[in-house]
């Protein structure tokens, strides 16, 4: 733990009314503070004697905070920087980190963010939190969940840099965004990022499972409360005390359980079924969804209580066609964790692959696309992948080039690739049509259809 007392804060800033703020909520948490209300005098006050953290606005008269930053790291390189500033690009925030600061704070944030924001740089080892490359990986996942998300888009990294200063609240989180689009990637990065990374992050499905198992998932059950109950089971939320629990496709409840959910949230304990005394519990609550909640409650499926009680903090993911620099990256990050898994050798994606996948309409969005690469990657036989390799269902065109069309070596219809892809995925499955099915990102139904229809056109 960090012996606030020891350390030395200076606040920088041109306003009196946050100087004062800040300075304020530090004193509460232990911190021994000073102010400087420009540059010039905040290096002067330096110069007199030592600070542990200097937190600095980055828009100031006579001199910059971009410039007091470099000045501090020329003269006191030890001393920790963070960065405020209501000019919140994601451009300021990079050249912050490269040259030398913690972390930065979007303007306006909460004292709980501040605090949260202070505790995370003495506990650190100086490190920048997000790195200004195009990878921002999730480096705090224990090694057994190790994941990446790989983005270069701003929006994205403007996200990751907003989950990690709510990753220290309590607060709930609601993460919206279509299909696909990795919203239970983020959620877990906030557990990750938040003090209770060493406790359970547990995920229920509540589109899963019809409301009698997912209550009995959720809030757990006493022996003999219903027919089958041979043994008091405990839910998710007492498995997932003084951790993160994710309710995926929240908006999927039935209204009875929205009611238990809701009291819940208020209460802050939860009542088993067949129990007689409700049980407390600590828990943070990350909610998601694929569907508009407002339109939700409009149509008295939802509840508008519930939903403020979910969107305390709202949290929303941009689709793939949103972001489509950032295609390459994620392609060729798919390419090379699908190679390592499957002992494949390859190297490189053929640029008119890329040029392919840039025309599709990626309605499933990331995940869609790990399992368009997934795929190519079984399939390709040489060290790079080829547009023959690729399948996608629809919203591609395939321009003419010469005698030969841009699926590269293959030559015939749309109809005959995918046979050709559905074959050749069987035999690399040997012959296991689930697993085909899962490969292929299609159901065992359809796959079993479209081996039909084969049968049928080949007799």
């Amino acid at each position: 733990m960090t012996d606030h007392a020891s350390k030395k804060i200076l606040i920088v800033d041109d306003e009196p009314e946050m100087r004062i703020a800040i300075t304020e909520a530090l004193k509460r948490e232990g911190y021994q503070t000073d102010a400087a209300e420009n540059a010039p005098n905040a290096l002067h006050r330096l110069e007199g004697e030592a600070f542990d953290l200097v937190i600095s606005d980055v828009k100031m008269p006579k001199m910059s905070g971009q410039e007091l930053l470099r000045e501090i790291k020329e003269q006191w390189p030890n001393t920790l920087v963070i960065m405020m500033t209501a000019y919140g690009t994601i451009d300021n925030a990079v050249e912050s980190m490269k040259e030398g600061a913690f972390d930065y704070l979007l303007k306006p944030f909460s004292i709980e963010i501040l605090a949260g924001t202070v505790n995370r740089a003495f506990l650190s080892d100086t490190a920048p939190s997000v790195a200004p490359a195009a990878k921002v990986s999730t480096s705090k996942l224990k090694a057994s969940e190790a994941r990446e998300i790989v983005t270069q888009n701003k929006a994205m990294l403007e996200m990751m840099k907003f989950a990690e200063n709510i990753a220290y609240s309590k607060s709930t989180v609601l993460i919206s965004g279509e299909t696909g689009t990795g919203k239970e990637m983020v959620a877990k990065y906030i557990h990750q990022c938040s003090p209770r990374a060493d406790k359970p992050f547990l995920a229920v499905n509540c589109a899963a499972l019809p409301e009698g198992l997912l209550e009995s998932e959720l809030f757990g059950h006493e022996k003999g409360a219903f027919t089958g109950a041979i043994a008091k089971k405990d839910g998710k939320f007492e498995l997932a005390h003084k951790g993160t629990i994710l309710l995926d496709e929240v908006t999927e409840m039935t209204p009875p359980l929205q009611a238990k959910l809701l009291r819940v949230l208020q209460e802050h304990e939860i009542d088993k079924v067949g129990g007689r005394e409700p049980i407390p519990i600590d828990v943070r609550v990350i909610a998601t969804t694929n569907r508009d909640p407002k339109q939700l409650i409009e149509d008295g499926k939802f509840r508008e209580d519930l939903y403020y009680r979910l969107n305390v903090i709202p949290i929303k993911l941009p689709p793939l066609r949103e972001r489509m620099e950032d295609l390459p990256v994620l392609a060729e990050h798919f390419m090379k964790k699908h190679s390592r898994e499957n002992g494949k050798k390859i190297s490189s994606i053929a640029p008119e692959t890329l040029t392919l996948l840039n025309k599709y309409q990626w309605r499933g969005n990331v995940r869609e696309l790990e399992n368009i690469i997934e795929r190519a990657v079984l399939i390709c036989q040489g060290d790079a992948i080829e547009p023959a390799n690729l399948f996608m269902e629809e919203g591609v065109t395939a321009p003419e080039t010469g005698n030969e069309n841009s699926l590269g070596s293959f030559r015939g219809t749309i109809y005959e690739m995918e046979r050709e892809l559905i074959f050749k995925t069987l035999e690399e499955t040997g012959n296991n049509k689930t697993k085909a099915a899962e490969v292929l990102g299609i159901s065992i139904r359809t796959l079993r259809n479209k081996l039909n229809e084969y049968k049928e056109k080949d007799s």
